[in-house]
């Protein structure tokens, strides 16, 4: 007996739900219906998503595989998943119940997506600023009603990122609406902030004098959890000692090619090398101007050899990192996939704050050194996460082209896997240490690789993962710490160096095939047609493989 309805139908509807469900993320996939809505977390708008999403697990369930194309046969075990993966974060991980960068992070990347894109005429976007602001209290509230048990850790991440909300709203927000001249909207707009920023203001006191001396939970969701995440976000079903395995095994290896490369450029020991490697860094202040040279040199590149191809776009602009989102050293934001109108894209860096003292400031700048800011900028831009999305917009499947289906492990691996794509083509060739940068890269993800098991199957400590981080990746201690920290939080950051090892095992496999025929720039733009999906079904469209295949050895 066929299934109810037509899988193109259950898509469409379950896609509109969480648009409307997640309006932040729906403005980031390039979607403009709910500009003007903040999320609600209150414990009764919770209780109706698992019940929406219980109904959508049982709707999908009654589509009969007889009535599916091929390409649909792989999507729906596909979004299954992603049914199940929302529920399983909501009754089992339950963020929304731990931690307050949650509900920072939310507000702070809504008011960003009207900020800094230009979807939109200056005062329109502006009146959706007025109206999320005047939500951001009721956000607020529900956080002071989800949050009783949270981890130390979560609060103290909490209270630095509502900071940077806080001041985001105070400054860059007048900025970013200089041009609107309707003097009733902007009155409202400051009046609005103003009630914003108490409540902000507020919220941070109470996590600061309230919340965190009662602060004992733990981050560790646990091997089985994780595991389940990682199966169900990622498509990842490799069991955790294997996991680990894998990545101790690159990471010594990737060690040891790190020195096999010192031996050829500076020689002696490979820390002492890399650190007078890092001492060559822009100025304070200078990051974005050497950045944006950069891209022009990697774009043209790309194009010299054919790697991949480049479809047009508006010029990718360069900028200092926002405040609310500096505990990130570098992303990209570009207009989403369903976007209609052409946009720019913004590839922030996080420059020193002037207020630090001269020796932060000179760590902090170390970990942006030349060969490293040009991993950085390969990964973000070209070849990486803003030609992505620049071939995402072509992908006629809305499975595989809305960003709220789209693994991680996918995403991040291909930008993960052009850092050294790049390098095996020749960029700079006659420069080594652009490998030694490129390698330093590699080695920071395999350490997430290892530091995110360890933190949450195994007892692994922050202290313990800030040390990993330092002696095994060769990071600055400010640095180390910040990403040993960022692991009780995003325990999937390992996910950067699984998806890149996958994605090289899908090119060896498809290059095999291929024989003498192989192009390069065949595979980059035939794997990016299909659009994101998890590694298994990229090796069906492209291998035919029956049982997934092997996605990592």
């Amino acid at each position: 007996m066929f299934g109810s309805e037509p899988f193109p139908h259950f898509v469409d509807d379950y896609l509109s739900f969480l648009h409307e469900t997640y309006p932040t993320q729906a403005t980031l996939d390039g979607v403009h219906l709910h500009d003007d809505l903040l999320e609600d977390f209150s414990r009764p708008a919770i209780e109706d998503q698992v019940r929406s999403l219980s109904g959508f697990a049982r709707r999908l369930a009654d589509i009969g595989e007889a009535s599916l194309t091929g390409a649909e046969r792989l999507e729906q075990p596909m979004i299954a998943a992603n049914v199940q993966a929302r529920l399983f974060e909501l009754e089992e991980v339950r963020t929304w119940e731990r931690s307050p960068q949650f509900y920072a992070d939310v507000v702070s990347t809504s008011l960003a997506g009207q900020a800094i894109f230009t979807y939109a005429p200056a005062e329109e976007r502006a009146r959706r600023l007025l109206s999320k602001l005047r939500q951001a209290a009721r956000l607020i509230q529900a956080a002071r009603d989800n949050i009783k048990d949270p981890p130390a850790i979560y609060v103290k991440i909490g209270i630095e990122t509502m900071k940077g909300t806080l001041k985001f709203v105070e400054e860059d927000l007048p900025r970013a609406i200089a041009e609107v001249d309707d003097l009733r909207l902007l009155s409202d707009l400051a009046d609005a902030s103003a009630d914003a920023c108490e409540a902000f203001r507020k919220y941070i006191d109470y996590l600061d004098t309230d919340l965190r001396p009662r602060a004992r939970a733990s981050f560790r969701l646990g091997e089985g959890r994780l595991a389940r995440k990682l199966t169900l976000e990622e498509g990842v079903s490799l069991g955790l000692d294997k996991l680990l395995a894998i990545a101790e095994r690159e990471l010594a290896a990737t060690q040891e090619e790190f020195r096999r490369v010192v031996g050829r450029t500076n020689g002696g020991d490979p820390l002492e090398a890399w650190s007078r490697t890092k001492a060559h860094h822009p100025k304070p202040g200078e990051l974005v101007r050497v950045a944006q040279q950069q891209l022009s040199d990697l774009a043209a590149f790309v194009a010299e050899r054919d790697l991949i191809s480049l479809p047009p776009a508006e010029p990718v602009v360069v900028a200092p990192t926002p405040d609310f989102y500096r505990w990130a050293f570098a992303s990209m934001w570009t207009p989403g996939p369903f976007e209609t109108k052409p946009a720019r894209a913004f590839y922030y860096l996080t420059d020193v704050d002037k207020s630090w003292p001269p020796d932060r400031q000179e760590e902090h700048l170390r970990d942006f050194n030349y060969p490293t800011l040009w991993a950085i900028s390969i990964h973000e831009v070209y070849p990486g996460h803003f030609l992505h999305y620049q071939h995402l917009r072509r992908v006629e499947s809305k499975a595989r082209k809305s960003l709220m289906f789209s693994p991680t492990s996918f995403v991040e691996g291909w930008a993960h896997y052009c850092e050294q794509m790049m390098v095996e083509a020749g960029f700079a060739r006659e420069d080594e240490t652009l490998r030694l940068g490129q390698l330093a890269e590699a080695l920071v993800r395999l350490a997430r690789f290892v530091v995110a098991i360890r933190l949450h199957a195994e007892d692994l400590s922050v202290e313990q993962g800030m040390r990993l981080f330092r002696d095994q990746a060769y990071m600055e201690e400010g640095s180390a710490r910040r990403e040993a920290e960022r692991g009780t939080f995003d325990p999937t950051y390992l996910v950067y160096t699984a998806g890149k090892l996958m994605l090289l095992k899908l090119r060896a496999d498809w290059k095999a095939r291929q024989g003498g025929r192989f192009s390069l720039r065949e595979f980059h733009d035939t794997l990016l047609a299909n659009g994101t999906a998890p590694f298994w079904i990229h090796r069906r469209l492209m291998l035919g493989d029956d049982d997934h295949g092997e996605l990592l050895n």
